[in-house]
């Protein structure tokens, strides 16, 4: 039994029902055996004795017509009639040597071999009997044959009479035999799927009994487990047996109550944790509550601060933008002045470049005016020369050795002034030179100026972008703050039910009995 109870229940429901199934198909093949010996026994008797009796007693019909026809024709009248009656006596020796061939084909027993023997030996003088009297009749020798009828046909009649029932009782009894046999096997199939049918059903009881026993009693110590848990009792102690499914549960339930046993045994201690615990939060979070209020108070003030800033920085980009536009204006200005600049000093080069030219000029018109004195000189020693002729040449000679020597004086000043004007023409090339290389250094600090304002002014935009998110998260933080006040009381009074929860936790894990 230790073995079966490893087995698993639909093992053993499957050897259970596999036995039964083996019993019923057992008298089920014993029951179809002795029905078909019965059948047999039936065709042996309907199709072998009987036909041996049926045949044994034709012979015997056969020979009594045979008499009676030859009487028939020994007292009738009418030789139609007489002929008749003779033809049906001698046509019955044909049938009856058929019927004796066929018995001994099938004669087998040695009373029914000796019966037979018998038969067979009375035959022949009894058909020679018959044929002699049925001559005699039909030669019409009637005189002779009523007493040869009565006298030697009748008694040989009657004995050959008394070998066919002899053989036909032997047949009988041999056919009685072999009913009370087949009798007797049909009993003994039926005590024999009696006694099976017995065994069969006292052992699918038992087989019954015994797995529904192996069952339940696991499933009722499961059931009392169960029972005793759910009342608070985790002190009971469950025993093994057995490692089929009920045990597998048994097991399991065993493994449940000693982890259970486990986690109400840490209930407990977390319990009394929890509750020392919440109580220690719930002080926790009224402090926290009110500096988070406090905490509120200053980031209201702080976000205050943060508008006013905001506003400060928004001006200061304002101004900042401005200074970018006129820092745009005077590098503009000043780009357009280093252009005019630089254009005078080409308007002062081309003048310094006329200025020579003119002192050029100058010089060959004082060369001019000296060739011009010299020639008003030759040209009054000529007069002079020519006398009173030449007196209107010489003062001709006169006014122009006048005119040349003015010309000469004025090309001299001419000269002084154009050598001055060229000396200041150079020198104020050299100042616009200056002013030229001034401007361009200063059209590139303009120009580092803008620049450095326009990165000034996209540093206060993007300040005052950051300061509007960071017064947007202050508010933000502030509006948090608000609600984290509003959740810490919330968990100040969350912190009260736990505590709550966490006595009536302790009252309710103390009705748990460890042992």
């Amino acid at each position: 039994m230790s073995f079966t109870r490893n087995l698993k229940i639909g093992t053993r429901l499957g050897v259970g029902f596999a036995i039964v199934i083996a019993l019923l198909i057992t008298m089920a093949i014993v029951g179809i055996s002795r029905l078909q010996a019965v059948d047999r026994n039936t065709e042996v008797i309907v199709g072998d004795r009987y036909v041996k009796i049926s045949l044994a007693r034709s012979v015997m019909d056969k020979v009594d017509l045979k008499t009676r026809a030859l009487r028939t024709a020994l007292i009738a009248t009418e030789s139609e009639d007489i002929k008749a009656e003779l033809a049906k006596a001698l046509g019955t020796t044909a049938a009856i040597g058929e019927a004796l061939d066929k018995l001994q084909a099938t004669v087998r027993t040695p009373q029914g071999v000796a019966a037979l023997k018998r038969v067979l030996e009375l035959r022949g003088p009894f058909v020679e009997n018959t044929n002699h009297l049925a001559d005699m009749i039909a030669s019409g020798q009637r005189a002779e044959a009523g007493p040869f009828l009565i006298k030697s046909t009748i008694p040989l009649q009657n004995t050959y009479l008394q070998a066919l029932t002899e053989l036909v009782e032997t047949q009988v009894a041999g056919m009685h035999e072999f009913a009370a046999d087949a009798s007797a096997q049909a009993r003994n199939a039926t005590i024999l799927l009696i006694a099976l049918a017995a065994i069969a059903t006292l052992l699918a009881a038992a087989i019954g009994y015994g797995i529904t026993r192996s069952i339940t009693r696991p499933i009722a110590d499961a059931v009392k487990l169960a029972q005793t848990v759910a009342s608070g009792d985790l002190s009971a102690r469950v025993e093994v047996t057995s490692h089929d499914e009920t045990g597998q549960l048994l097991a399991a339930l065993k493994t449940m109550v000693e982890s259970l046993v486990g986690v109400v045994s840490q209930v407990r201690h977390s319990s009394d944790s929890i509750a020392t615990g919440s109580s220690q939060i719930a002080t926790g979070n009224a402090d926290l509550s009110q500096r988070t209020e406090e905490q509120a108070s200053n980031l209201q003030q702080t976000a205050a601060s943060m508008e006013q800033l905001t506003s400060t920085v928004r001006n200061n980009s304002d101004t900042a933008r401005q200074a970018t536009q006129l820092a745009g204006s005077a590098a503009a200005a000043a780009t357009h002045g280093g252009a005019a600049v630089e254009q005078v000093v080409h308007t002062m080069g081309a003048i310094d470049a006329a200025s020579k030219k003119i002192a050029d000029i100058i010089g060959v018109i004082d060369g001019i005016a000296f060739q011009t004195n010299i020639l008003a000189l030759n040209a009054a020693v000529e007069a002079a020369r020519a006398g009173e002729q030449g007196r209107g040449f010489a003062v001709v000679a006169g006014e122009v050795r006048s005119l040349a020597q003015r010309s000469a004086e004025a090309a001299k000043q001419i000269k002084v002034l154009i050598t001055d004007s060229v000396d200041k023409v150079q020198a104020g090339t050299e100042q616009v030179a200056e002013a030229g290389r001034t401007m361009s250094d200063i059209v590139s600090q303009v120009k580092r100026v803008n620049d450095l304002i326009a990165e000034i002014s996209a540093a206060t935009l993007e300040q005052t972008q950051g300061i509007g998110q960071v017064g947007d998260a202050v508010s933000q933080l502030d509006q948090v703050t608000q609600q984290n006040a509003a959740l810490v009381e919330e968990s100040a009074a969350a912190a009260e039910s736990l505590s709550q929860q966490a006595a009536r936790l302790v009252e309710a894990v103390g009705a748990f009995r460890l042992g």
